[in-house]
Order: C-alpha cells, then structure tokens, then sequence
C-alpha cells in the first residue's frame, strides 16, 4: 500500500512536470512586413487593457476570463511603481501587488500579455506611478536624466525584471511586448531620457523581446526611436486612417497597432459621469481588424483606485474619483455591460471560425445591507503618527507633506497671530483642500480645484491662534505638473490694509501635525481616544481640540467614526455615502477610497471577498464632518449624482468681455477636417485673456466644438497652459462634460462643444493666468472623422482686462 503511495506521488509529479514543460516550451514574438509575427505566423494582437492593483486578488482570474469572452487574445497591465515601492527601498510583489502570479494566470487562460512598466504611465493614478518620496528631493527632475531619479527608475525596473523576465515569451511565458515609457510626447522632447529608459528594460529582457513606444498620431515623432515599434493612443469615434497617416508615410511596412483604444473617459469629482457610444466604439474596432490593425482596448475592464491611489488631471487641478469604470464593456464590479454584448458579437467575425469562449459566471452575487449607523466618534488628531520622519514640528517655516516624510493624508498647521485691525487677506498656495479655524472656529475654506488661493480673516488680536487643516488629495498624473507637492507650498501671506495703507505679514514661526490616511491610524485614533477639546476651544497644539464649539452636534465634526453591519451572507455592494463631507472609508481594514458629496460619485465599491458573515467594521475619516453618520449598501453604484454649490458651468454674464470696442488679433477661417491649424496675429498682442469668438461651423446647424487650443509667445513656442482657466463661455454642453476647459486639459480625444439647437455665434474666453506676449493660436477641431462642430469664420482677441 505504501509502495502504491509512492508510485501514484511519482506519478503525479512526473505529470506535473511534464505539464510545465508544455507550458514553458520558448516561443517567438517578432515585427513581420505589415504585421506581428508569433512563431513565425501572422499576429493581430487583440489586448484587454486591465490594471491588477485596481481588482481584487481572488476576482483576477475571473476578470481575465471576462476579456478573454470578449474574444481577446491579450491583456495589456501598467506595472504602478508607487504601489510596489511606497517607501524608498521597500518592495512589495506579494497579495494584490504580485503581478508575477497575475500573468501567470492570464497564461493558464490563454492569453498573452504586455507589460508597461513605465516608469510612468498616467492612468489616472497618484503622480502618475510614480512614488511621492521622490519629492523629498525638491529639486528633482522628474521623467529627466537627472542622476537620483535615474537611479532610482533602474533600481525599481531590475526589481520589476526579478518577477517577470522569466516571464516572457522567449521564456516559455506569455509576456509578447514591453513598452518603453508612456506618451512622453505629451510631456516633452527628450530622446536621450528615453533612450536610457530602452537600453535599461533591454538589458533586464534581452535583445529579442518586442519593445515598443506609444503616442498620439500629433507628437510620436518628438521621441520615436529607430530601433522600437511605435504605436498610436486615440479613442472611440476617432478618424483611425487619419490616426496612422503620418506613421504609413514614415514606415510603410510596420504594423499597426492602437495599443490605447479609449472605450469610454475616466471621472473628475464635480463633473457629470463620462460614457461613450457603444456603437463608435465597436465601430472602431471592426474597422481596425478589418485592416489588420492590432489594438489594446483601454479599459476592457477599469476596475477601482482603492484607497489613496487615484490621481488627478491637469492644467489646473482635476482630481479623480475612486471609481475606474471608464463607462468600459465590463463594468467596475466585473459584469458584462450592453457594451460588451455589442462588442462580442462583432468579435465573431475575427476569432478564425471557433466559438466565443464561454462568458463566466460572477464570483460573487450583489447584495444589500440595510441602513446602519456609525455611532463611535473621535478626533482627528488622534491619527497622528509617531514613525513618521518628523510627525509634530514647531517653530519651523511651513513644510509640505513630502518635508515632513507623509506621502498621504492631512496636515495640521498653527501659527499665533499679531494684532489685526479689521479684516486681513490671506494669500497661499495649497494644495489641496484648506480648512482655516481662529481659535478653534471654523472661518472658511480654499478649494484647489476652484483655483481658491485666498480667504477673508476677521480682526484677530495679538496672540489668537490661525488653524489651517490641509487634505492632500491624488497627485497629478498628466503633464509638466505631476511634480505635484502637498500641503502648503511657500510662505503664507496676510495683507491689512488700515487708512490706506498695507501692511503685510508672512509667518515663519509654525507648529505642524502630519496626519496619515492609513488604517492603522484610523484604529489607533479609537485606541487613543481622549476627550481632547473638552472645554477648550483651541487648538494649540499638544491639546487640539475637535474644531466645533464645546456641546456642538456630533455630526458637524471633523474625525474619524466607526460603525457595524451584520450579514447573513457575503457579496459585492455598494456603500452610500451622500450624507457625508469628505475623506477616506475603510471597510474591514481595507482601504475602499475617497468620498466627497459634490459627487458625481455617491457610492463605493465594495467587493464581497473582503466581506464576512457576521459583523463587519467600517470606519470614515471625514475631513469636513457629515450631515448624517448613516451608510447602506445598494444594489447598484451611483456615479452621476453632482451635489454642487453652484453650477460648473462659466456663463455669469458678468465675466463677458465687451468685444464692441476691441480690435481683434486676428480674424479669418479655418480649414475643414482633421488636424492642427495655426493662425498668426496681425502683430504681437499682450493681454491676460484670450477670447475666441465662433461665428459659424464647417457644417451648418452644427454645435460649436474645440478639442485643444495653445497659444504662442514671442519665441514661436507654446506658452504654458498650466495657469489657464475658463473665464466664460456663453454655451457649454455640461450634460456631456463638454466644458470650456477641455480645450486645454491635455486630451485631444475631449473637447468644449455649445449646447444643441443654441446658433452661433458662440463665444470663449480664457483666462492666462497673467499677462502674456503672443504671436499666434493653434487650434484643433474634434478628432472624428469630419471634424464635427468645427469652427469656420472666427475672431480672436487678447484682451488685457
């Protein structure tokens, strides 16, 4: 009996081994003439985009196998620096964060995969990948050859190689291409940085795996090196032979490929929920395969930016909610949406003949959980973290979050204040949410996404003590300005003016809390939970009180709270929280993501693999305080409920220019269809706004519609948009988030359109941010095919007041 043990365990293990032979047999992924070449053979990659850290560990096989129904042949991951190294020199491939078990599981279902590694790769996530202890050198030259963040980016790619060169297909494993960077022609022109980024993730996968760069069809030759395949980003409804005209005439045998197909848009916090046609969407795609173009449908399946981990957008600053649907063919929670359904029957036609593979079924069913309160209260400052690099300073000028080695949450700053008759302005940069107390009393707030730098202060007499809280929120992931710190950014200025004459103050002598987001400290706050500001309505430091008056309802407080609900049994819900202020939510020690009622979110995700039967703990840390400490679980997400102060719309009729008097800078009209134009001012015009006046469209009838302007300086170069706002616009087609600032949010695919059935004229003003020289506008129209809504005759002017 103990000789058959034996033989059967030899057995199993002999098979075993045979088994992973097979699927370790080395292939070849190569370029061919018009096409990719696997073991020799015409290849049209058909790539799901999916991003492993925004799924559930137990829910990725499931997510994989959604794609593959949909008839993919790939799927398509960013590897996120910052969440595999949070702090410098710590790795973490294990849980959530092992990406090596991640493809292999794409393997074991079929599907090969392409690895972005960055070191930067956007995606709507914090500082666009990269990790935020790289701002503790101040002056550091990010996505540049300077020497530390160069080190660094090798370090962490070497790392990245330990866990997936094995991995490639030359290695027996599913990994078909790698890309090198990530639409650097969106933040630079830098060869030799980009270069070095090359010969690194050569050296870690060897000379024979594919290596390629993606961009836009409008920047790609900034950057495109010789020796790397060059792919094109662009999105549903987009003109595609307009897309690959300039890459066909510089590289008439390459492949193309799409390696971002954008199936929907992500969401800004006050912003109405972003979708896309479905039918454009599955219209692109058949005429790409139709052409054998390869593509990555970006998002397949978006997925969520648990915790702290969603970015923000820029110029300005566009914070992004927590959920990553994308308005994408499988939803947040992993079902199938009608888009999916429209676009598995057109991949039919391309999947050789065979059967779709079989669509699986849920991990987990959707419930509900009845209304429930949180009842357990205590002060923020409960929160503080004695391992940070400096958790408490005093007397010190003030610090930014980085400074004060916190990488997320809140900061705590007090100064004491001199005598101040009648009221004072304070001016600061802060990013990114400030709420200011005197004496513990609430005064006001500055809100970054509005471009708020300055408050109102009453009178204050010598030694009453200025409070400001500061919530740091996702850091930029696009552009020049994901050099994004937190907390206050220079000194703090406060100006008086008494008989006509100014006085100004700018303290230096500042005492600083840092207060991390973690839910460690979310449970050590209840742990340490004193009655800090009972009867004191201060808030000195070493004794900070709750920021509300002795006796105030508790539902007006800032802090953490903590409640319960009961389940029978377990599976995906939906977290309301549209009575509360704004912050951070874990559920069972996990980090579900922000919440902020101004929507368009209500709702969080909560995946029923991290639920349990019985009693599970919830715990919000609520910057602002709630309405009412209630939660419940829905059925379905809510993510298109704005409650807004006021409208975001920019038709206050009192921001309008009085054109009647001013001499345009430049008057004339443009061509029709795709494409940028430039048109260049009778002479150099100096002013702070721009006003461009749409007096009618290529086709008649049509909305008004502007993808991207820029403006040019005296040197024939494009100024810098990152001061830019919307001062006015007469009609903004808000329904769709067709505002006035999409034509300089960085995207060619989004733009400003005018509300239907409004004729022209229509009228757009921008505000530079400062009084600028300028020689000329560039402009594009919409990318689809015929250019809707584009402008014909127009008047440009630079208006200096």
């Amino acid at each position: 009996m103990k000789m058959k043990a034996i033989n059967l365990a030899v057995v199993v293990l002999m098979l075993s081994f045979l088994c992973s032979c097979q699927t370790r047999e080395p292939h070849t992924f190569a370029v061919g003439d018009k096409t990719f070449l696997l073991d020799g053979k015409p290849f049209v990659v058909k790539a799901a985009e999916v991003h492993y850290p925004r799924i559930p560990r137990p829910y990725w096989e499931h997510r994989i196998q959604m794609c593959k129904a949909l008839g993919m042949n790939a799927v398509c991951i960013y590897i996120f620096w910052n969440i595999h190294e949070q702090q410098e020199g710590q790795f973490n491939f294990t849980e959530n964060n092992d990406v090596a078990a991640f493809c292999r599981i794409a393997q074991k279902n079929g599907m090969y995969v392409i690895v972005r590694p960055g070191p930067y790769v956007c995606a709507e996530w914090e500082m666009g990948g990269l990790p935020w202890w790289l701002l503790k050198k101040k002056d550091i030259r990010l996505r540049e050859q300077d020497p530390y963040f160069m080190q660094r980016v090798k370090i962490f790619e070497q790392k990245v190689g330990e866990q997936l060169a094995p991995l490639t297909v030359q290695n027996g494993g599913p990994i078909i291409m790698i890309q090198v960077e990530n639409e650097y022609g969106s933040y630079g022109e830098d060869k030799p940085y980009v270069s070095e980024i090359r010969d690194c993730l050569k050296s870690i996968y060897g000379d024979d795996m594919t290596l390629f760069q993606c961009d836009w069809a409008s920047n790609f030759e900034k950057n495109g090196l010789d020796d790397l395949t060059w792919t094109m980003n662009f999105g549903t409804g987009a003109n595609i032979d307009q897309q690959f005209l300039r890459l066909g005439e510089l590289r008439p045998n390459a492949p193309k490929m799409c390696s971002e197909f954008w199936s929907g848009w992500f969401d800004k916090w006050g912003a109405q929920h972003e979708t896309r046609p479905a039918k454009d969407m599955v219209d692109g795609m058949d005429e790409m395969l139709s052409k054998g173009i390869s593509f990555s449908l970006y998002m397949t399946h978006g997925g969520t930016s648990f915790g702290h981990w969603a970015g923000a957008n820029s110029p300005g600053f566009a914070p992004d909610v927590t959920s990553y649907d994308y308005d994408a063919p499988i939803n947040e929670w992993g079902l199938a949406t009608p888009k999916f359904w429209e676009l598995r029957k057109m991949m039919e036609k391309y999947n050789d003949g065979k059967e779709m593979p079989d669509v699986p079924e849920p991990p987990m069913p959707i419930i509900t959980v009845p209304k429930f309160e949180l009842t357990e209260f205590s002060s923020i400052f409960n929160g503080t973290d004695p391992k940070l690099d400096a958790p408490v300073r005093t007397g010190s000028p003030v610090m930014t979050f980085e400074e004060m080695g916190m990488g997320w949450g809140s900061m705590y700053y007090a100064t004491t204040l001199p005598e101040i008759a009648g009221q004072s302005v304070l001016t600061a940069d802060i990013h990114d949410f400030a709420q200011f107390f005197i004496n513990g009393k609430y005064i006001g707030k500055t809100d970054r996404v509005k471009n708020e730098k300055s408050i109102t202060l009453p009178s204050v007499k010598k030694g009453d003590e200025l409070q400001i809280l500061v919530e740091g929120m996702g850091r930029i992931n696009f552009g020049r300005a994901i050099k994004d710190f937190k907390g206050i950014i220079g000194d703090v200025a406060i100006t008086s003016t008494v008989n006509n004459t100014e006085t100004a103050w700018k303290p230096q002598d500042w005492s600083m809390f840092a207060l991390p987001d973690s839910y460690e400290k979310a449970v050590d706050a209840f742990v340490n939970n004193e009655d800090w500001g009972k009867n004191d309505n201060s808030m000195r430091l070493g004794k900070p009180s709750q920021m509300a008056a002795d006796g105030q309802d508790l539902t007006t407080k800032p802090g953490y709270y903590r409640g319960y609900f009961n389940l029978k049994k377990v599976g995906d819900t939906f977290l309301n929280f549209e009575t509360w202020g704004k912050g951070q939510v874990w559920v069972n020690g996990h980090a579900m993501g922000r919440i902020w009622s101004i929507g368009p979110q209500q709702t969080l995700y909560v995946p029923g693999c991290w639920l349990r039967k019985g009693k599970n703990e919830v715990i919000v840390l609520d910057v602002v305080g709630p309405k009412e400490t209630v939660a419940w679980g829905q059925a379905e997400p809510e993510l298109n409920k704005l409650q807004l102060e006021k409208s975001n719309k920019h038709n206050n009729i009192g921001d309008k220019p009085d054109l009647n008097s001013a001499t345009p800078s430049a008057t004339g009209s443009f061509k029709s269809g795709n494409g940028w134009q430039t048109v260049k001012f009778n002479a150099p015009a100096k002013g702070r706004y721009l006003a461009i006046e749409c007096l009618s469209t290529q086709k008649e009838g049509d909305c008004v519609a502007i993808a991207e302007l820029y403006l040019k300086g005296v040197a024939d170069k494009r100024i810098s948009r990152e001061a830019w706002t919307t001062k006015y616009a007469d009609s903004e087609d808000a329904n769709g988030n067709h505002t006035g600032d999409k034509v300089f949010d960085l995207q060619e695919s989004t733009y400003w359109q005018t509300e239907k059935g409004l004729p022209a004229p229509h009228l757009l003003v921008i505000d530079l941010g400062s009084e600028q020289t300028l020689t000329a506008l560039e402009y594009l129209p919409r990318a689809e095919q015929g250019a809707p809504g584009g402008v014909k005759d127009f008047r440009i002017f630079i208006i200096e007041n």
